[in-house]
């Protein structure tokens, strides 16, 4: 009989901290909701780039496996310090193991782009978006790249759909400058 309570109790706590798991995945859902709603809805930047903050938060931490998390932040520090090489082999090892998190293809969409591999990088970008289609950063990141490429076109379109999820997203205010650029091309 001590057996049978021994793996009863075992099941219990597994399905407890799946139960856990699984609330705190759908917690994160609930949250990141309502902060793209607040996002929307901002009216002054200092709020907005609260409310940014918190997004890019959860976006870097991954749902369920804490060193995957700790293998974001290494390669994001490897980013930054210039290291392209190591940071893209980290962020690539991170889509193997985990292909549904959004901010592993980002990441290593923006290292992509960091070394001048933009048709990788948009590749990237792409599989970004259809994790989560709210990725303002890759938006932003898209428009980028087609600025680079002199598709100008196409980048106003990347950033409109960046203010759309983001109204006061600083990188919106170069819509304007690429029209008069345009213009000016076309004269």
């Amino acid at each position: 009989m001590n057996k049978i309570r021994k793996i009863f109790f075992l099941n219990l706590i597994f399905i407890l901290a799946s139960f856990s798991l699984n609330s705190e995945i759908i917690d994160k859902k609930i949250n990141l909701k309502d902060l793209f709603i607040e996002l929307k809805n901002a009216e002054y930047i200092y709020d907005a780039k609260k409310i940014e903050n918190k997004i890019w938060d959860i976006w870097s931490e991954h749902n369920s496996n804490e060193k995957l998390t700790k293998a974001m932040t290494l390669g994001t520090k490897h980013m930054s310090n210039g290291n392209y090489i190591a940071a893209y082999s980290i962020f690539t090892k991170i889509i193997e193991k985990d292909p549904k998190w959004a901010e592993g293809w980002n990441k290593r969409a923006t290292v992509s782009f960091l070394m001048g591999n933009y048709e990788n990088s948009l590749k990237d970008i792409d599989e970004t978006l259809l994790r989560e289609p709210r990725h303002f950063g890759a938006l932003s990141g898209m428009g980028l790249i087609y600025i680079n490429l002199n598709q100008y076109e196409e980048a106003i379109k990347s950033y409109k759909a960046a203010k759309e999820i983001y109204p006061l997203i600083e990188s919106g205010k170069i819509i304007i400058e690429l029209k008069k650029l345009i213009k000016e091309l076309e004269i």
